[in-house]
């Protein structure tokens, strides 16, 4: 009897536990190395998201690839995240789209960065998936419009925000953000060494500002 009783209280326990997990708000956060070390660097902003939610509620998923463009997230989109079934993805690519144009010629047009990312938005909607779209942060930390490559990303920024506009989707403006940072706090105009290691992928600091401004749209 008491055997019985025992099995009982386990198989309750297991039961709870499986519908407490499959309750939780699974969020994904989509994109390219940056993303990839959000999840894999212990002061990466993904985990640092995790130490501001409650786990219990919230279940926060890295899908992030280094070197990704918006169309090798296209490509992975069925695997990586729609696989997952996920209540809200985060899209933040865009850095590699500019920044290969000049280091390897490889970089996105710009008209099909649109595309791919017009596309990326259908196919999780045709999901029921929420979405928040992310502008692309920084390629060099000196004050803005001074860094080589602030045009292009100004423009990719504005194709971002564009794109929220159009299909009513809430903007994470991660460009606006971290411009405005630089303004504030970089007095000495350094390209690197305040919230980037290298001039792109995140510090410390970094990571923190980015879970910061993702915070209040992971528990919209």
């Amino acid at each position: 009897m008491k055997t019985i009783l025992k099995l009982s209280v386990m198989a309750c326990a297991i039961f709870l536990l499986i519908a407490m997990k499959s309750n939780r708000k699974r969020v994904v956060f989509f994109g390219d190395s940056i993303t990839q070390q959000g999840a894999t660097k212990a002061s990466g902003y993904i985990n640092m998201l995790k130490k501001q939610v409650d786990t219990n509620k919230f279940e926060l998923i890295g899908a992030g690839i280094g070197g990704n463009k918006v169309y090798d997230l296209y490509l992975r989109l069925e695997e990586d995240v729609l696989a997952k079934k996920p209540d809200l993805v985060f899209i933040y690519v865009g850095i590699n789209d500019v920044w290969h144009k000049q280091s390897s010629r490889t970089g996105t047009d710009y008209p099909k960065y649109i595309k791919f990312y017009q596309a990326l938005i259908d196919k999780i909607k045709a999901t029921g998936s929420k979405i928040v779209l992310c502008t692309p942060s920084v390629i060099g930390e000196k004050k803005t419009g001074t860094n080589e490559l602030d045009t292009e990303l100004d423009k990719y920024s504005t194709g971002i925000r564009e794109l929220a506009t159009k299909n009513n989707l809430p903007l994470c403006d991660l460009r606006k953000a971290f411009t405005s940072y630089e303004e504030k706090n970089n007095e000495q105009d350094l390209e690197k060494g305040i919230l980037t290691t290298d001039r792109v992928h995140l510090n410390d600091q970094g990571n923190l500002f980015v879970a910061e401004q993702m915070l209040p749209f992971v528990k919209l």
